[in-house]
C-alpha cells in the first residue's frame, strides 16, 4: 500500500450532499426540552417565534436519518469545502510514537472555525422565510464572525452579542465582525432588560455565554421580522455540524484506515458532534466500536463535575429547559482564553450519550497545559491552533505517549475547529510565563447548583 499522504481532500462531488441526523440511531432519545412556562414538553410551534420554522423542525427531528442540504447551501459550502483529513506526520515523530495521529482541519475560512458550517444553514433557511434580521451570540467570536459572513452573503442583517471578557481579549473580532457588516455589542451590556438586570448583580462581570444568549434571545423577540440563531448546544447544530464527520468518514475510506479514538473538544458540544456523528453512528449501530473522548476545560467543567439534569440554557433564565450535563445557568465561568468553551451546559445529545456510555470519557485540562500542547503542535505542524482545538490536541498528544508506552500503533482523530490568529494575547500571556490556571472548588460549583430549576413530578 502507498504512503497516506499528507493531505486527503474529498473532490466536489464526493461532498456529502445529505447531513446525518445521530437521533434516528440512538437507542434512546434525550429527555424533550420542555417549555418555561407550561412546563411541558417543547412543541414546534413553541419554538417558531424564537427560530425559524424549518430549524425549529429539525430540532424536533428523532426519525429522520439523514436531511437533504439545500443546493444553495451545498453552492456556499464548496467555497471553504471539503475540508482536509492531515496525517500529522511531523508530530508524530516529534513524539516518538507508533500512533498515527490524524486531524480533521476546519480553520480554511475567514472566521478560523467550524462555525461556517451552521452558520450557513441557518441564514439560509432565515432568509427563505423571508426573515430580515437576526441574534446570536458569540464567546472567542468564531461563531459571530461565522454568521458575519452568512449574514452578509445571504442579505440578512445581524446582531451578535459577544461575552464581555472575550470582547476585550479579542478586540480584533469587533473589526472583523463589523467588516461583514454586522453589528456587535459586549455582553452584557445596558441595551437589554437581562443584560441591565445581569449588571445590577454584578457591575464588574466578565459575562458568560448565558448572559450573551439571553440578551440575544430578548433582542429578537422585541424585534419585528427577527429571530435568534444559536451556534452550538441545539440538535439543529450538531445535524448541520455533521459535514465535518462525513467529510472524514469518506477520507479514511479513501485511505483505508478507521480511527480507534476520536477526540473533540467540547463547550456547547457543536464540533465534537459533528466529527463523532458517523462514527457515532457505526457504534450504535453495531458497524464498529471507536472510543470517544470530549475534553473540556478545568474551568468550566460540566460533563466531569456538573450535575446531569434540566436547566435553562441562558443566565436569564429565558429559554427552554434542557435536559444536559449542566453547571448551573447561573455559573459564571471564569475569564481563560478558550472562551469558545467558556458555556455552563452541554448539548443534549452529548449528554444524552455520555450519560449512557456511547461518548466513552469525558476529560477536563488545564489552561497552561492546553497551551504547552498547542505550542508543540504548532512548532512541527505549523498551523497556529486556536485555544478551544487545543483541549483535543493536549489529549490527542497525551494518547500517543501512552501508545508509545504500549507499543501501540493505535489511530488517533482529533478536530482541529480553527485557528488562533485572533487570540495573541493568550499566546503572549503564555510564552511570558504569566499564564495561570483556574478550578472552580465545590463551593463555587454549589452555587450554581442551588439555582437548577424544579419541575414538578421531574426534577424536585
Amino acid at each position: 500500500m502507498s504512503k497516506v499522504p499528507y493531505r486527503t481532500y474529498l473532490t466536489e462531488k464526493e461532498m456529502p450532499t445529505k447531513w446525518y441526523n445521530v437521533k434516528a440511531d440512538m437507542k434512546e432519545q434525550h429527555d424533550p426540552y420542555i417549555n418555561p412556562g407550561t412546563m411541558k414538553p417543547i412543541k414546534v410551534e413553541d419554538l417558531t417565534p424564537i427560530v425559524c420554522e424549518e430549524l425549529a423542525k429539525q430540532e424536533l427531528d428523532c426519525t429522520s436519518r439523514y436531511i437533504d442540504i439545500p443546493e444553495e447551501i451545498q453552492d456556499f459550502y464548496k467555497v471553504f469545502r471539503p475540508s482536509p483529513l492531515i496525517r500529522a506526520y511531523n508530530l508524530e515523530k516529534a513524539l516518538g510514537t507508533p500512533a498515527k495521529i490524524y486531524y480533521k482541519f476546519e480553520g480554511n475560512n475567514t472566521s478560523g472555525s467550524h462555525k461556517l458550517n451552521s452558520a450557513a444553514a441557518q441564514v439560509y433557511y432565515a432568509k427563505k422565510q423571508g426573515i430580515t434580521s437576526l441574534t446570536t451570540e458569540t464567546g472567542a467570536g468564531q461563531w459571530g464572525t461565522a454568521l458575519a459572513m452568512a449574514s452578509s452573503f445571504f442579505g440578512v442583517d445581524l446582531t451578535v452579542y459577544m461575552v464581555k471578557v472575550s470582547f476585550m481579549q479579542k478586540p480584533f473580532r469587533k473589526s472583523v465582525i463589523e467588516t461583514f457588516g454586522a453589528k456587535i455589542l459586549p455582553s452584557p451590556s445596558d441595551t437589554t432588560e437581562a443584560g441591565r438586570k445581569i449588571l445590577e448583580k454584578d457591575p464588574d462581570t466578565g459575562g458568560s455565554l448565558g448572559c450573551a444568549i439571553s440578551e440575544a434571545v430578548e433582542t429578537a423577540v422585541k424585534t419585528p421580522n427577527c429571530r435568534y440563531v444559536l451556534g452550538s448546544v441545539l440538535d439543529q447544530v450538531l445535524l448541520h455540524q455533521s459535514i465535518i464527520g462525513l467529510e472524514t468518514h469518506k477520507a479514511f475510506e479513501k485511505i483505508g484506515e478507521y480511527p480507534d479514538i476520536i477526540i473533540g473538544c467540547a463547550g456547547g458540544g457543536s464540533n465534537l458532534g459533528g466529527l463523532m456523528a458517523p462514527f457515532m453512528g457505526d457504534k450504535l449501530t453495531g458497524k464498529a466500536n471507536p472510543y470517544f473522548i470530549a475534553v473540556e476545560p478545568a474551568s468550566c467543567p460540566s460533563l466531569t463535575r456538573g450535575k446531569y439534569a434540566y436547566d435553562f440554557c441562558d443566565t436569564g433564565m429565558v429559554t427552554p429547559l434542557a435536559k444536559m450535563y449542566t453547571l448551573g445557568s447561573q455559573f459564571i465561568p471564569s475569564a481563560n482564553h478558550a472562551g469558545g468553551l467558556r458555556y455552563h451546559g452541554m448539548s443534549p445529545i452529548i449528554s444524552k450519550l455520555y450519560h449512557d456510555g456511547q461518548l466513552n470519557e469525558a476529560r477536563a485540562v488545564e489552561q497552561t497545559k492546553v497551551f504547552d500542547a498547542a505550542s508543540f503542535f504548532a512548532k512541527y505542524e505549523t498551523i497556529l491552533p486556536a485555544p478551544e482545538s487545543s483541549h483535543a490536541i493536549r489529549v490527542a498528544i497525551d494518547e500517543a505517549l501512552k501508545c508509545k508506552e504500549t507499543g501501540e500503533a493505535k489511530t488517533i482523530l482529533f478536530g482541529l475547529t480553527g485557528t488562533g490568529y485572533f487570540d495573541m494575547n493568550a499566546y503572549a500571556s503564555y510564552n511570558a510565563g504569566e499564564m495561570s490556571d483556574y478550578i472552580p472548588t465545590d463551593e463555587d460549583l454549589e452555587k450554581g447548583f442551588a439555582a437548577l430549576p424544579k419541575i414538578p413530578g421531574i426534577q424536585e
